[in-house]
């Protein structure tokens, strides 16, 4: 059984930084694309940042210049460095993995972190 397990949300000021960690475990699967996303109260979910196996990254117009997503291959792990933080940067954040196991390495399903608070004050 996948599971992804985060950590790292909290409280901050404006102008702060936060790294939020997600760690997959379980056996006998790959990790292909890793993937943040948000939800703020009220408001659709909506993707933050993309790495994939390869480690091309993708960000959101939003948070460009000011997040960075990285991976580590070999622990099964993602994070997400978070500088320069907004009040309009509050939400729930949660880690997303596309995840083929070696029986199927055709078919991957989407696993999802539980969320971790993110609050940023102004």
């Amino acid at each position: 059984q996948v599971q992804l397990v985060e950590s790292g949300g909290g409280l901050v000021q404006a102008g702060g930084s936060l790294r939020l960690s997600c760690a997959a475990s379980g056996s006998g699967f790959r990790i292909n694309a890793m993937r943040w996303y948000r939800q703020a109260p009220g408001k659709r979910r909506e993707l933050v940042a993309a790495i994939t196996s390869g480690l091309s990254t993708d960000y959101a117009d939003s948070v460009k210049d000011r997040f960075t997503i990285s991976r580590d291959n070999a622990k099964n792990t993602v994070s997400l460095q978070m500088n320069s933080l907004k009040p309009e940067d509050t939400a729930v954040y949660y880690c997303n993995a596309k995840i083929a196991r070696d029986s199927t390495p055709w078919y991957e399903t989407d696993y999802w972190g539980q969320g971790t608070q993110v609050t940023v004050s102004s």
